[in-house]
């Protein structure tokens, strides 16, 4: 049985507490069970060079955890002096994932930067920051159009992420921490509510995974996005 006497396929208590930090222009806290992430969207009106003229806009991302977010204490990365291949890998994950779900040109020159800071992490920790980045994403939009700095909503979809696996020869969704650490197989999944696949990251980390097992876990994340894209 699992923690919280959690069916197979449910996912863990979410909450989702908007413009949780007053300075942005949009802001979230979100939580999956446990796993805590702030996600911070900060709107400049420049563009990296390489689009500079061009009338498109960019959306990046950066993601980091603080040192106690986890069992052990993280060093930060200012301390030493570059960020983490894992922080590099989960940031361009991000960023990938929100710049499927926008219209670049209707955004004009603006940068939108989300930052995810994990403040307590318990698994998950990238999926909710596609989910909560998406929400912060929006909120940041909304307050340009209603400010008058863009005429037409450039979003063209929703998006989420929700993260699956084989623990002890069950599939389950919404691994926690200790679930991930033993799971065979686990897999993060980003879509939109189009019904269409941004990205799918599948390990076999103690075993390998069947074409039939793959189908399992993208029928599964089904019932997670159905209820994400209502947040």
């Amino acid at each position: 049985m699992r923690k919280n006497n959690r069916k197979n396929n449910e996912l863990r208590n979410i909450k989702v507490t908007s413009n949780y930090i007053m300075h942005p222009e949009g802001s979230v806290l979100i939580e999956f069970g446990n796993t805590r992430v702030i996600c911070n969207a900060t709107v400049e009106d420049k563009v990296p060079a390489f689009l500079k003229g061009k009338g498109s806009g960019w959306i990046t991302a950066e993601y980091s955890m603080l040192p106690r977010a986890t069992n052990t204490r993280n060093k930060r990365d200012s301390m030493t002096g570059k960020v983490s291949g894992r922080s590099m890998e989960i940031q361009r994950l991000i960023g990938r994932a929100l710049r499927s779900c926008i219209d670049l040109e209707k955004l004009g020159e603006k940068t939108i930067t989300i930052d995810c800071d994990v403040i307590q992490a318990d698994g998950g920790t990238r999926t909710a920051s596609i989910t909560g980045g998406y929400l912060a994403l929006e909120l940041a939009i909304q307050k340009l159009l209603n400010d008058g700095k863009l005429t037409k909503n450039p979003l063209i979809s929703k998006v989420a992420a929700i993260s699956v696996g084989r623990v002890n020869g069950q599939i389950m969704l919404d691994l926690d921490y200790d679930e991930d650490c033993s799971a065979e197989v686990d897999m993060n999944i980003v879509m939109n509510n189009k019904n269409e696949f941004i990205e799918i990251q599948g390990t076999g980390e103690e075993s390998t995974f069947v074409y039939s097992e793959l189908l399992e876990f993208i029928a599964l994340s089904k019932n997670a996005f159905d209820y994400l894209f209502l947040l």
